[in-house]
């Protein structure tokens, strides 16, 4: 799989410059990578100090509801993966951004995840893979997770709802974190609770109290939740 360099529609920088943004222990490179429906715009966030020899995917909410790979969810959860040490990959899905191709349902969205995920691996030696995802992109990882078998699957707000079918009653056979805010208008934590229930043996679930779907006021929380758990669970390995 090839990639190449691109001007991102989600930044000023040039094509293939490197530069530091946002966290100064981290640099951004902006790229192009191969999918299966078309070349995928993708930034790479690469921490100063790598102190695992993981690589973490994320993927983005809803391509028809203006979910993209700069939802700042998305971009919070990047952050905690450099904290710990770790290079994160997100990416605009098909037909998002300048990315080529058009919605798929999920389906095709997973195929581009895997994509995604082979194109990571590569390019940092068979690392461990963490994948992550937020809302319609938590249940694709999901999906994504029944082939790809990573390290450790995130599921941030997953839209289960709409979406629990797109794994046809299969769950992902790895740690699995979710995380859920009680007072979500989207994806309720009641209706995720319920599906929650049904697993065996299921994900570690946290509940966040008083917090929103796209937690408002509460990203630094989020942030030291994924950090805090992933932490503990994988020790100074």
């Amino acid at each position: 799989m090839s990639s190449k360099d691109l001007m991102s529609g989600g930044g000023d920088h040039q094509p293939g410059e490197l530069h530091i943004v946002g966290n100064p222990k981290s640099i951004r490179e902006a790229l192009y990578i191969d999918g299966p429906a078309g070349q995928l715009e993708t930034l790479l966030e690469v921490p100063k100090h790598t102190d695992r020899h993981m690589v973490a995917v994320l993927c983005h909410p809803h391509p028809q509801h203006q979910g993209t790979m700069m939802n700042k969810v998305v971009h919070t959860l990047s952050r905690s993966m450099n904290d710990l040490g770790i290079p994160a990959v997100r990416f605009n899905f098909r037909g998002v951004g300048t990315s080529e191709g058009t919605y798929a349902g999920g389906i095709g969205e997973t195929d581009d995840v895997l994509a995604v995920i082979e194109w990571a691996q590569k390019r940092y030696n068979d690392a461990d893979l963490c994948l992550l995802g937020f809302s319609f992109g938590g249940m694709v990882a999901c999906r994504a997770a029944l082939t790809a078998r990573p390290k450790q699957l995130v599921s941030v707000a997953p839209a289960v709802s709409n979406m629990a079918a797109l794994l046809n009653g299969a769950q992902p056979d790895c740690p699995w974190l979710v995380v859920q805010g009680d007072a979500d208008e989207v994806a309720s934590c009641d209706v995720l609770l319920e599906w929650f229930n049904q697993l065996a043996p299921g994900p570690e679930l946290i509940v966040l109290p008083e917090v929103s779907h796209f937690f408002h006021g509460n990203l630094t929380l989020l942030r030291e939740t994924v950090v805090s758990h992933l932490e503990n669970s994988w020790g100074a390995e």
